[in-house]
Formats: structure tokens, sequence, C-alpha cells
């Protein structure tokens, strides 16, 4: 196993990142983790999201930007590997472009050349498969090309891999890049503007009302948890596998109407959805991942099936809404 000296998170109190910095403090007690740094602007991501992993292990706290290189230089100074997650949503990217162009663009710029300039040791790339758009091949592959992606969001991320590829030739950066498929799971984001559609639904199911999907329903998406999402990038940090990219997903394809159902029954409900006008943002109709790569070159298969993490969802979301009325509005 290898051991690390210092590990960064960019965007490390978010949902993601919370539950990676849970894996590294059980690396840290374990003695293979030293210093455990979360660097994040607060933006989207949560302090409490980090109570877990600040309760058994050392964490150390930084806001910062990504969009900040003197803020960048700093954190990782003495750092061996870094986790990039730091990110906006791709309905906020179609809201405001520049910023997702600030952020996605520059600040994913400033992370790559930060880190060749501390001689990071590795860089785990935070991707999408919103890099495929409507894709032409199910079971997609890693291989498939980019060029059906419509969203500014997915654009930006095909541009980071690209970018990480690059500085690996120019500078020897060493990467892996991860494209997460359809991520949920306890800490999803129950306060910001962007909310997931799950976290809408169970708002509206505890209170009665029939969840809404926009479209007829029959979408599909390859729901992964996101604790299997964190044990991927660790299990990616401890590759010897530089220069590649991998689907993150459960490579089991999902409809929105399915769903719907499964989240009513596991939440008591027999409620039925409700449909809406179809919105233009990521209207890719359909997605499911070959997994195989990841299973055979960094032994990750995802681990959680729907219905378990539903439930799981479901129990930390009724948690946090006993606490903070917010969560119910």
């Amino acid at each position: 196993m290898k051991t690390f000296d210092k590990v960064v998170l960019t965007g490390g109190a978010g949902l993601i990142g919370s539950h990676i910095a849970d894996g590294l403090v059980r690396l840290q007690n374990d003695g293979a983790c030293n210093e455990i740094v979360v660097f994040d602007n607060f933006t989207r991501g949560r302090l409490d999201n980090l109570d877990d992993a600040r309760s058994i292990g050392d964490v150390t706290i930084v806001e910062g930007d990504v969009r900040d290189t003197n803020a960048l230089k700093a954190a990782f100074d003495g750092a061996d590997l870094v986790f990039h997650l730091a990110a906006i949503r791709i309905t906020h990217c179609a809201e405001d472009p520049q910023l997702a162009h600030d952020v996605l663009g520059t600040g994913t710029f400033n992370v790559a050349q930060a880190a060749a300039t501390a001689n990071v040791d590795r860089v785990v790339l935070s991707s999408s498969a919103s890099v495929y758009g409507m894709a032409s091949q199910f079971p997609t592959t890693e291989d498939h090309h980019p060029y059906g992606n419509r969203t500014l969001y997915g654009a930006l991320k095909t541009y980071n891999e690209g970018l990480f590829r690059s500085f690996n030739d120019m500078f020897g950066l060493d990467y892996l890049a991860l494209r997460y498929f359809n991520v949920f799971g306890p800490r999803m984001d129950v306060h910001g503007k962007y909310t997931e559609v799950l976290i809408r639904w169970m708002d509206r199911i505890m209170n009665g009302e029939a969840p809404i999907i926009f479209g007829d329903g029959t979408q599909t998406m390859d729901f992964v948890d996101v604790r299997d999402i964190a044990r991927a990038n660790l299990l990616a940090a401890q590759s010897s596998i530089s220069d590649e990219v991998y689907n993150v997903a459960n490579g089991t394809e999902t409809s929105l109407n399915d769903l719907a159902r499964s989240l009513a029954s596991v939440m008591g409900s027999d409620l039925t959805p409700e449909y809406g006008p179809e919105r233009s943002v990521n209207p890719v109709p359909r997605r499911l991942a070959e997994v195989d790569r990841a299973a055979d070159e960094l032994g990750f298969r995802a681990a959680i099936d729907l219905e378990s993490g539903l439930r799981d969802l479901v129990e930390w979301w009724t948690s946090v809404a006993e606490i903070d009325g917010d969560a119910r509005r």
C-alpha cells in the first residue's frame, strides 16, 4: 500500500470530497496518510459534511478558491497527492457560462499548474459522463468519442481531461481521471439553489406530494452511490497506472419512472409521479456505462445497489430534515 505525506482535496467539503476524506482518515489512523487538507470555498461544500472525518482524524480546513493561484500554491506545497473535485453544477454552468469557465476551465488549469509546480506525485481528476453527451454506444466505453456532448459542463470536463493529458506529456504530471455517472447518497446538497432531483422528490413525498418528472420518465441513468465513488478515488490514488480515464458507475440502467417508484416505496409512500415539460439543460435520454476497465485495471466495481443506497439516503435526509427545516422547503 502506498503511503501519503500530504493529501489535498479541492472541493473537499462537498458530497464526494467529504466521503473521500472519510476514507483518508482511516488511512491516517492506519499510519498510511499523514496530513489531510480540505481546500474549499464553501459555495457548495459544507463544514458539517466533514464532521465524521474530523471526529476520528486530523483534517486541516483551508478556505480557498481554485481561481486563486496563490492560495493553491500554498495549499499544494509539500503535497504528494491531490484529488481535484472543485466544480459547479451542470445547471449552474448553463445559467452562468462565464463563472463555469472561470471555475471549471481556468480553475482546473490553475490546479494542474500548481500541482506540476509543487511536484505533486499524483492527481486524481474528477470528470463526468457528460463528456459523452448522447452516446451512440451502450454500454458506453471510455473510448467513446466526446462529440455528442452539447453542454458547457461536458465541454469543460472534456477540456479538463485534455489539460491533464497535456500536462502529463509536458511536465510528467501523473494523473488518473474518473468519469462519474449519476452520483447520489448521503450529504447531497439540500440547501443550495441547484439541489438534485432526489432531494426535491424526497421533499415532495414527505409532504404528501407526487414527485415531478420533467419529460416522460423513460430517460435512464446509471446511478452510483457516493461511497462507491469515494472508494474508486482511493483505488485510483493507490494505482500504479497513469494517464488513463475510467468510468465510475454501477453498469445498471434505471429509468426516472423506476427511480421515482423505488424512492416512494423506500419512503413508505404509494405516490406516483407527475410529469412536466422536458428541460433543455442536459436532455440526454440514456446513460449506461461499461464498467469492466475500472474493474480489470483498478479493481473497482460498485458494491452498493440502488435500493440500499436509496434507503441510506432517505435515512440521512430524514435526520437532516429533522434538524434543519430548510430541507423541507
